[in-house]
């Protein structure tokens, strides 16, 4: 699907037909109702008037951008959008509401609105129009001559853009101030005419990132230091560098064409030597180091001003430096506005109190709830030492023989004295096998034995 955005990412030159809606070669119908005059009212058909604007009003913006200019004219408009030997009747109105949306203004009205009175030569050549123009905007008639030069407004901001930062990346960024001439050379290429680059310079002084001086017949122009600055007027001080900058480049050339002289004395030389015209050569000679002694005098102002103009940058970075310093310590003392040592030392007390209360308070939660009852843990480790004493004191009542206690549970054990105990062993001893005198006896007399 066709579209503006699409038509402007195109290659700039050649047929613009072959860039133009699908619609152009395919729909006659529709390109016939787009090519027709629009009604005088938008009131009478406002369907029409809005689809006949949105075709043709973006196209002329595209066709615009895609040719790299940002001056129009009805005239060139009507010879680009030819088709099949017709021409759009209705571009005009088109103009006229670009006019009236400020997406387009008058070259002329654009020149009075920015101090252009450094183009000696824009008088007769923007301001001035033909009479019939000036009878007709003061008629108020709103018609836009076919010769008249419109301005697309947005087109001239992106090529200011453009310029600034061909700037910003060109060695002749080294200084805020350059000669005209050389940055129309550098800008050769983004501006197709003089008049465009005129006209870019002046949305770069509206936006007040350049300023133009004339200096002696000749016209500078000082650029803002950075992409959001603005620029400063020319001073005293701007207009020496720039003059520095000029003896530096008038001298780089002279020792050059002096060096190109020299090298040519000598090949004069040489060759008068192989034609045996040793005078000739003498005198080739002799004017070889009258151009060397030359040479080395213009090497020596050279050094003088480069000297000059390197420490000229180094101070204009040290002021820089200085004045960053200077906005760091003013940062400084207003965020340190009310901060005292008095107020620091209360406010670390402060904050050492409010610690050693969590620290209270974190103890007496750890300790956990006592139900009312206070023990003194002294006391208790006293106590406990005291039971375990006595209970080393008091002998454990435990049993001699363990089956003693079992049969005590079922047969009754009378004492037994130790002379029946002796005399009970005797017998045991004096019969032979002992199991026999065992067996007569009663069982009572068994168990002590056992």
């Amino acid at each position: 699907m066709w579209s503006p955005e699409r038509e402007a990412e195109a290659p700039a030159g050649g047929d613009p037909a072959g860039l133009l809606p699908p619609e152009w070669e395919e729909d006659e119908e529709r390109m016939s109702f787009l090519f027709s005059a629009f009604k005088r009212s938008r009131e009478v058909n406002s369907t029409d008037w809005d689809s006949k604007m949105g075709f043709w009003a973006p196209l002329v913006l595209s066709h615009s951008r895609r040719q790299g200019v940002v001056r129009l004219r009805l005239r060139d408009l009507q010879e680009a959008f030819q088709r099949k030997g017709s021409v759009p009747l209705g571009l005009a109105t088109v103009l006229q509401d670009l006019l009236r949306r400020g997406e387009l203004q008058r070259e002329s009205d654009f020149m009075a609105s920015v101090d252009s009175s450094w183009i000696s030569w824009g008088v007769g050549v923007f301001l001035l129009k033909p009479l019939k123009w000036t009878l007709s905007n003061m008629l108020g008639d709103n018609k836009v001559p076919a010769e008249e030069v419109l301005v697309a407004v947005e087109l001239l901001k992106e090529k200011a853009e453009e310029v600034y930062r061909l700037y910003q990346h060109s060695p002749l960024s080294s200084h805020p101030v350059v000669a005209l001439s050389e940055l129309s050379t550098l800008c050769a290429n983004s501006c197709p005419d003089e008049r465009t680059f005129y006209l870019v310079l002046l949305q770069l002084q509206k936006e007040k990132r350049v300023t133009v001086l004339e200096q002696n017949g000749e016209k500078i122009v000082k650029f803002a230091r950075g992409p959001h600055a603005k620029v400063s007027p020319v001073n005293d001080v701007d207009v020496g560098v720039y003059q520095l900058m000029q003896s530096e480049q008038l001298l780089s050339r002279k020792v050059e064409s002096l060096s190109q002289e020299a090298e040519r004395c000598k090949e004069e030389a040489r060759r008068a030597c192989r034609a045996g015209k040793k005078q000739l050569a003498l005198r080739s000679l002799k004017a070889k180091q009258r151009t060397e002694k030359r040479i080395e005098a213009l090497h020596a102002k050279l050094d003088t001003v480069q000297g000059i103009l390197d420490r000229i940058y180094a101070s204009q970075t040290d002021q820089m430096v200085f004045n960053a310093y200077q906005a760091g310590v003013g940062a400084l003392k207003l965020s340190m506005k009310d901060v005292t040592v008095e107020k620091a030392e209360s406010l670390v007390d402060q904050i050492q109190e409010l610690c050693d209360t969590q620290d209270e308070v974190s103890q007496t939660l750890a300790g956990g709830v006592t139900n009312g009852l206070d023990f003194d843990s002294e006391e208790l480790e006293k106590e406990l030492d005291i039971l375990l004493q006595d209970t080393t004191k008091e002998p454990l009542d435990l049993p001699d023989n363990p089956h003693e206690t079992l049969y005590t549970n079922s047969v009754p054990n009378p004492r037994i004295s130790d002379a029946e105990l002796e005399a009970e062993l005797e017998k045991l001893s004096l019969s032979e096998g002992g199991l026999v005198s065992s067996s007569k006896s009663p069982k009572r007399q068994l168990e002590p034995a056992l």
